[in-house]
């Protein structure tokens, strides 16, 4: 980026925080924003800002934003908490989830015939995750019933992690088709990545909390340079795992889960940095996306990535959430809710930027411009939407009275600035 470009986005970070307030609660999220901005500065309009996804800086940006919301989102997971009062969040995970990536493959393969079977699963595992940040009112509405909101919450804080491992894994597999003498080293280097990479993370998860609680116990260490050392942490983790063989990326998501668990001094800092710097970063992701990722999905887009994007967004997403809460109780217009706000985001934005540009892939193009379509279309469908819809239902909800959406829940902090204590 050049400097016309910093401080235009300098100013646009200045001119949204400036009315911010007045936003919130409104069909002008912050993704949306950031992402058309970057677009109209972009080489999709203007063309003044420079911002080329292969550069260097463009990079850094990504992996730094990717590490620490993988290690954030998992180390605010209480999974005592999770595995005692949210039923609903893991039964969309481990059903929802892995039925989703099945669905989005088999609709690839229908729609996308020149794709072939590991390229169709691996756009599936592009888009499996979700972002609350897309659906910002959704989570921060109080009229939505807390077990409801919590639900949307965990699963997107997870689920992203989860699907890391399938999303390298099928990248492996894709890129050994196009190289069959090369098959078993892809495979090789695949296997070594899913496996070093949790271990690291988890030993330096599990020494990082007991050197952090012995510091805090002892009067040692200041709480602001706690706060530096657990974010430290969650870059040594990926970087102890890179210089293994292992994914740096996975053993940030588990380096901060075993963190999580294992910690006893509260990490309140981790929280308030990523809602204030590490938004930050993910404001930065959006306008990238915009401004050079969204152009060029555009330039190839089809009547086949529309129908692709909107399938992706309801029948892809709802019917698996549906099937994996069947039992729960829950009431019709609960379920649909939890379908619809799946929002596509900050996860497979960055999945695109640094698993498709490492991996030699005959259809590279056709799976960037369907990522990047689905993630643009559910930006302002679902950023549209959230307000209005979590309104309404939670006025469906007030009037439902005692049922299993209105049991009381634990809270756990994920984002937008949820509850802090743990």
């Amino acid at each position: 980026m050049d400097l016309v470009s910093i401080a235009l986005v300098s100013g646009a970070l200045l001119a949204f925080a400036l009315v911010s307030g007045r936003l919130q609660g409104t069909i002008v999220t912050p993704p949306l924003v950031f992402i058309v901005f970057g677009y109209l500065l972009g080489q999709g309009v203007l063309g003044i800002a420079n911002v080329d996804p292969g550069h260097g800086a463009i990079h850094v940006i990504a992996e730094l934003t990717l590490i620490l919301v993988l290690f954030s989102d998992a180390a605010r997971i209480n999974l005592t908490q999770l595995r005692r009062d949210h039923n609903l969040p893991l039964r969309m995970l481990l059903i929802g989830l892995p039925l989703t990536m099945a669905g989005g493959a088999w609709v690839a393969l229908m729609l996308f015939p020149q794709l072939d079977f590991w390229e169709a699963v691996l756009l599936a595992a592009l888009l499996a995750p979700t972002d609350a940040a897309l659906g910002q009112s959704v989570v921060s509405a109080k009229a939505v019933p807390v077990r409801i909101r919590q639900a949307i919450n965990v699963e997107s804080g997870l689920n992203d992690g989860i699907a890391l491992p399938a999303v390298l894994l099928f990248a492996a597999l894709a890129s050994a088709q196009q190289e069959p003498a090369q098959a078993s080293e892809w495979l090789s280097f695949a296997l070594f990545q899913l496996t070093l990479g949790p271990l690291a993370g988890a030993l330096v998860g599990f020494v990082g909390a007991r050197l952090l609680d012995s510091a805090a116990h002892r009067g040692w260490a200041d709480t602001p340079f706690q706060g530096i050392g657990i974010l430290s942490l969650a870059v040594f983790a990926f970087a102890a795992a890179e210089l293994i063989g292992g994914n740096g990326f996975i053993a940030a998501f588990v380096g901060g889960l075993v963190l999580g668990a294992t910690v006893r001094h509260p990490c309140t800092f981790l929280f308030e940095f990523m809602e204030a710097e590490g938004q930050l970063l993910m404001l930065m992701t959006f306008l990238i996306f915009g401004a050079a990722l969204l152009p060029e999905g555009l330039e190839h887009v089809s009547v086949a990535t529309i129908a692709y994007a909107v399938l992706s967004l309801t029948v892809v997403r709802m019917l698996p959430v549906a099937i994996s809460l069947i039992g729960t109780g829950l009431r019709l217009p609960s379920v649909m809710f939890l379908g619809w706000f799946g929002p596509r985001g900050l996860a497979s934005i960055l999945f695109v930027l640094l698993i498709l540009e490492k991996v030699e892939l005959v259809h590279r193009t056709e799976l960037l411009s369907i990522t990047v379509i689905t993630v643009g279309l559910s930006a302002l469908l679902h950023g549209v939407s959230a307000a209005p819809l979590a309104k309404l239902y939670g006025r469906h909800a007030a009037r439902m009275g005692e049922c299993q959406e209105n049991i009381p829940v634990s809270e756990m902090p994920l984002r937008e600035g949820l509850n802090l204590k743990r």
